[in-house]
């Protein structure tokens, strides 16, 4: 089994998490007395929309693979609609009151949160990977454009916005502040130094360190950043301890021709994995009392995967914070969940639903589940398998690219050879069959997660 991948996509530049649905606007749009004048959100949609987000396999027609996902469609003559007043579907911005697109209020608009790159704009929080991931960021004229579009009110006819800042077409490129190291005696921080992405290529990378811990240690809070552009960046602790991987070494999964490095893709079937994101930033923290034994001298494979899909050099980067707790304040010990499905054949061209089931040998209280399928997955769904709530549906997303991470007030108590099902529908609009694999062409259906006994 192989866990390695959390992601493997290729994104707009526009986020994914926009949906579909038409709310009007609260207040009347402004519009221009001419008519000659091209109208401003016609110039988005020719100069940004089009080119940049309405292309094949993002956001150009509900044919796309990711429309499942996304449910947004920017092509000319839907893009307004499938916009302006619609609710988001990131969770916390949908919590913070945000639009996709809110009249009149930029600051609470989604579309400008993931196009600019510094997240002061918004006190700091972060939606989501900013876009594009993996791309050349808008030039600072055409991100000012929407702003001030979205501030003239968002209309759908009339020219609002001064159309020669779309001329500037400079970069702006915010400096990467990494982690800052935890206070003596608070934690631990691992990290991949920085390190070049080749001009239009996925480079994903492991790096066995050290913790750093002389004595066992108990993690109840972890946070990761890695720099734009990143797919995810996971924290693994090792199978067999007996065979690891060089310390310190960069190994990559894949050789500069694109061919899969064999010794490094051998080497991930040693993994557990332990902790990781998909976002740019996360802080996770586990309920009061409960935490991670992380042994003493306990070292840890770190995999980031970034895609580059400009014409120049990028950097990657990422770091692990693991925040500790003493020992006596330790009520629940928490351990990893780690369920694959690798027999997966998905038909060229078709739909299908695969199932497996994994039961376990002693009883278990599950506190956290979450999901890991590529692009082609568009539902995942968990399942209590045996006892009294067998069939029940404990976990559900459509969202491969940031699945929900559950944690449940009451964890989910099973017995001895009850377990969890996991049930997941592909389509594959390709015409190739696709089976587990480790690029993001390849597919994956894995239950992560922590429980204790």
């Amino acid at each position: 089994m192989n866990p390695s991948s959390f992601v493997r996509v290729s994104v707009c530049m526009v986020s994914v998490g926009l949906l579909v649905h038409v709310v009007s606007c609260t207040k009347p749009a402004t519009e221009a007395s001419d008519p000659a004048i091209t109208a401003s959100f016609d110039l988005i949609q020719q100069q940004i929309l089009t080119p940049s987000c309405a292309t094949s396999g993002c956001h150009a027609s509900e044919r796309d693979a990711d429309f499942v996902q996304h449910g947004l469609v920017l092509a000319e003559g839907v893009a307004y609609q499938n916009l302006v007043g619609v609710d988001p579907k990131n969770v916390q911005a949908k919590a913070d009151g945000l639009k996709r697109v809110k009249a009149f209020a930029s600051l609470e608009s989604l579309l400008y949160h993931k196009l600019t790159v510094s997240a002061s704009h918004h006190t700091g929080k972060q939606y989501g990977n900013p876009m594009p991931l993996g791309g050349q960021l808008l030039p600072v004229g055409q991100v000012e454009f929407i702003r001030r579009w979205i501030d003239a009110g968002a209309p759908k006819t009339g020219s609002v916005v001064d159309a020669t800042l779309l001329d500037d077409k400079t970069v702006s490129v915010a400096a990467y502040e990494p982690l800052a190291v935890p206070a003596v005696g608070t934690g631990f921080q691992l990290a991949i130094p920085a390190f070049d992405i080749q001009s239009n290529f996925e480079r994903e990378l492991f790096t066995r360190r050290s913790v750093g811990n002389t004595q066992d240690i108990y993690v109840n809070r972890y946070e990761t950043k890695m720099r734009n552009g990143s797919h995810h960046f996971v924290a693994y602790s090792f199978r067999d301890t007996g065979f690891l991987p060089g310390m310190n070494d960069i190994r990559d999964l894949r050789n500069a021709d694109n061919s899969l490095n064999l010794s490094t893709a051998l080497s991930m079937s040693n993994h557990v994995y332990l902790a990781g994101s998909q976002a740019q930033y996360q802080d996770y923290t586990f309920p009061a009392g409960a935490a991670l034994l992380i042994p003493a001298g306990t070292t840890l494979d770190l995999n980031s995967h970034f895609v580059n899909k400009t014409t120049s050099v990028m950097k990657g980067e990422a770091q692990i914070n693991l925040y500790t707790i003493d020992k006596s304040k330790v009520t629940q010990l928490i351990q990893t969940l780690d369920l694959g499905n690798t027999n997966l054949t998905i038909p060229a061209n078709g739909r299908v639903t695969l199932t497996r089931s994994f039961t376990f040998d002693k009883p278990r209280k599950v506190l956290t589940l979450t999901s890991h399928m590529h692009k082609l997955g568009e539902k995942f769904v968990i399942k209590i398998k045996g006892g009294s709530r067998d069939g029940e549906v404990v976990y559900t997303s459509t969202d491969w690219e940031h699945p929900d991470i559950i944690t449940y007030n009451t964890p989910i108590s099973l017995q001895k050879g009850e377990g969890l099902t996991s049930e997941i529908t592909y389509n594959n609009t390709t015409s190739k069959v696709v089976r587990f694999g480790l690029t993001s062409e390849d597919e994956m259906g894995i239950i992560f997660g922590y429980y204790y006994e």
